[in-house]
């Protein structure tokens, strides 16, 4: 039993690891080719696709992209904008003690 867990716990570490470098490239070729075409329209800091990096490399793939997507539906004319950082995991043991 113990040896299928740690088998699917590779299994998904392996897959988010592979989305996660999958989208981080999609991002940074937006960055280099896209976005200085459409110059700088960002009403956030930091920007959108740098936001999403950082969500994807703290949260990971899933949770990271939503939170990107979220970021993104907020930045219009009528929608926030100013400093809004990625939001930091809280550290469960600190939690306990």
């Amino acid at each position: 039993m113990k040896k299928t867990a740690l088998h699917l716990r590779s299994i998904t570490d392996a897959l988010s690891r592979f989305f996660s470098v999958l989208l981080i490239g999609i991002i940074r070729f937006y960055q280099f080719a896209i976005s200085p075409l459409l110059g700088s329209n960002c009403r956030h800091m930091p920007t959108c696709s740098n936001y999403m990096l950082e969500a994807i490399k703290i949260w990971g793939p899933l949770k990271g992209s939503w939170l990107g997507l979220k970021r993104i539906g907020k930045c219009h004319p009528w929608g926030t904008s100013g400093y809004d950082p990625v939001p930091k995991k809280v550290n469960e043991k600190t939690e306990e003690n």
